[in-house]
């Protein structure tokens, strides 16, 4: 385990599991590679809600899209619950966060403060929102993009190194194409983080859950609409407690070798291959978003070349980089070690190492539970049958029992250990939606 540390952030740490052996002509190197954030800046921050000036502020942009889609009528109480959540919402910013609130229909539209820019949170810019959102009502179509656009240039005004989006929608984006949704992610991906709620059971949970992996947020179903203030209350208040921003996991590699895949696999499944960006020779930056006191799990696999029996190499450095304002190079927030040994014990270089099992199951679950929903929605009983039991069966090997309750609702167990179910022949809107929305998040390995 390595560690360095720069004063004004966290203190990050880097562990590396993996079994280095390989067989005599083995090439293939896998390791889980977890992230741990420790203690911020200074002395410790104010709880959310509390606004002491004399506690530390984090350094952060904050601005909450609103849909105001004229579904958002149905049932009246709907809009009514979501303006309450913006304001709890609003109620947890600390003093000295900058924010706005954007409301969301087929067009994008500044509620506060307007003009372009964003307000600095204290008693009174706190109270100014919340009466701008008593006008707030439903009228009009959906085009989600324009909304990221508008809190993207919202937040571009601001020099935050935490620059955040909150989303909530209640339908699907039927007045844009998927195309100019896509093209306004890859806009703003990299430039703000954004977690994404649907409320209600109306929306496209592809939808949401791309929102949020593209602009490195969670995203989550809030079936009733009563519930929506505390849980924007909770995201307002993780973001609070954010302190770094725009961290990159580093993967530099020896001649000869290359990265097959990075993802991370703790707390939710998500792919980072893609995401990758040349950082000098034989080194790739993969995009890791902002952290607060957290530690997450990431999975890399290196194919490295064959050597002989006793030869070890250098498979991959892992380094936690952080920018520099001045575009010098980046801190080194921490680093670890992925190594390849080649061996002749049978014993040795077969064995798999327990947390690589735990995740390569993990992300199989998740896998498993999106391709079983496709099939059961497209008809096909005996493929959907066969995916959910298969992530029935793995839910239960690995204890993750919040997803075996999730799936419970979805088919009924006959056998867990076996993956042995039938899939239900009426279920709830909501329960699908449920299992879909959170097939991502995983359970951590019992060290």
């Amino acid at each position: 385990m390595a560690s360095l540390s720069k004063p004004s952030v966290p203190r990050f740490s880097v562990e590396v599991y993996q079994n280095a052996n390989l067989p005599e002509g083995g090439r293939e190197v896998n390791a889980i590679v977890t992230v741990t954030a420790t203690g911020g800046p200074g002395e410790p921050s104010p709880s959310p809600g509390s606004f002491s000036s004399g506690g530390h502020a984090p350094d952060a942009a904050v601005v909450i899209m609103v849909d105001c889609s004229g579904s958002m009528d149905y049932p009246p109480a709907k809009m009514r619950n979501a303006r309450d959540a913006t304001a709890a919402a609003i109620d947890a910013l600390r003093d000295g966060v900058a924010f706005a609130v954007v409301a969301g229909t087929h067009q994008a539209r500044e509620v506060y403060p307007s003009g372009g820019r964003l307000a600095v949170a204290d008693a009174t810019t706190r109270g100014q929102a919340k009466e701008a959102l008593r006008k707030l009502g439903p009228g009009g179509g959906t085009a989600i993009g324009t909304w990221l656009r508008l809190a993207d240039r919202l937040l571009s005004s601001s020099d935050a190194s935490i620059r955040h989006g909150i989303l909530l929608t209640d339908g699907r984006n039927e007045h844009e194409e998927p195309e100019a949704l896509r093209a306004s992610l890859d806009a703003c991906a990299g430039r703000f983080t954004c977690d994404a709620r649907g409320v209600g059971t109306d929306w496209e949970v592809k939808e949401v859950t791309g929102i949020a992996s593209a602009l490195l947020g969670s995203a989550d179903i809030v079936a009733d609409p009563a519930a929506l203030a505390a849980d924007f209350t909770s995201m307002m208040e993780t973001v609070m407690g954010k302190e770094v921003g725009d961290v990159s996991l580093r993967l530099w590699t020896p001649q000869g070798a290359e990265v097959l895949f990075v993802k991370q696999v703790a707390p939710t499944v998500e792919e980072l291959t893609d995401r990758r960006v040349a950082a000098g020779p034989r080194a790739s930056d993969y995009p890791t978003g902002s952290w607060g006191d957290e530690s997450r799990d990431y999975h890399v696999c290196v194919r490295v070349p064959s050597a002989h029996v006793g030869q070890e190499m250098l498979a991959a450095r892992v380094s936690l980089v952080l920018p520099t304002p001045d575009g010098a190079s980046p801190h080194v927030l921490a680093q670890g070690l992925v190594r390849a040994v080649w061996t002749d014990d049978l014993a040795a270089s077969t064995s798999i190492n327990p947390q690589v099992a735990h995740y390569t199951g993990q992300a199989e679950l998740a896998q498993a539970i999106q391709q079983g929903l496709d099939l059961r929605k497209s008809g096909d009983v005996d493929g959907a049958t066969a995916k959910l039991g298969r992530a029935v069966q793995l839910a239960s090997r690995s204890g993750h029992e919040d997803t075996a309750k999730l799936l419970a609702k979805v088919v009924d167990v006959v056998d867990a250990a076996n993956g042995t179910v039938r899939l239900k022949t009426k279920v709830s809107e909501e329960a699908e939606m449920t299992l879909e929305t959170r097939s991502t998040k995983t359970v951590r390995v019992k060290k």
